[in-house]
Order: C-alpha cells, then structure tokens, then sequence
C-alpha cells in the first residue's frame, strides 16, 4: 500500500516536469532525502503533507468503496487532459483578473 503511495508521488512529479532536485526548492527537501522518500521511504505524515504540497495535490483518505470511482475519474482526467487544462486555465485568469464575472 505504501508503495502506491510513493508511485504517485512519483507520478505528479514527473506529471509536472520535476525533478528530485526541484523539491529543495518547493518543499526543502534534498535531492538525496526526497530520492530515498520516493523510492523506499516511510516518510513521516508531515513530511508527506509537505511533498503533497509542493507538487500542488492533497492527501486524502478515501473510503474503500470509493476507490474504483475515484481512480476511473482521475483516469480519464489524465486521458483526455481537458478538464485539468480547463482548471488551470481558470485558476491562471483569476490570478490575472480577480474582478472577472463580478462587475
């Protein structure tokens, strides 16, 4: 179960164009200490907040019966790329223009 943890650690990051030497950067991590995390790690719960954070995702408990739907509808977000471009595309005019839509 951890493993699956740590590949998606590994996953966003490389989704983002990262690498292991970004995470000094984002989160304060080293090179060295986020290469361990990811590949064998048993990382603490705040330093797993602190890597989620930096790779602008969110830890979440699912419930179990939950867990097919949720992996279907981030699978297809991946596949077809739209809405997480429309999301981002929001999020980027909302930073330019805050007063959108409420004038």
């Amino acid at each position: 179960m951890a493993n699956s943890l740590l590949t998606q650690i590994r996953q966003r990051r490389l989704q983002l164009s990262l690498k292991q030497q970004d995470m000094y950067m984002r989160v304060g991590i080293s090179r060295q200490q986020y290469h361990r995390i990811e590949h064998k790690g048993n990382p603490r719960l705040d330093t797993l907040e602190l890597i989620a954070q930096g790779l602008n995702a969110e830890l979440l408990l699912i419930p179990k019966e939950y867990v097919a739907a949720v992996k279907k509808l981030l699978a297809r977000n991946v596949v077809s790329g739209e809405l997480v471009a429309e999301q981002a595309d929001e999020q980027a005019s909302l930073v330019d223009d805050p007063w959108q839509n409420l004038l």
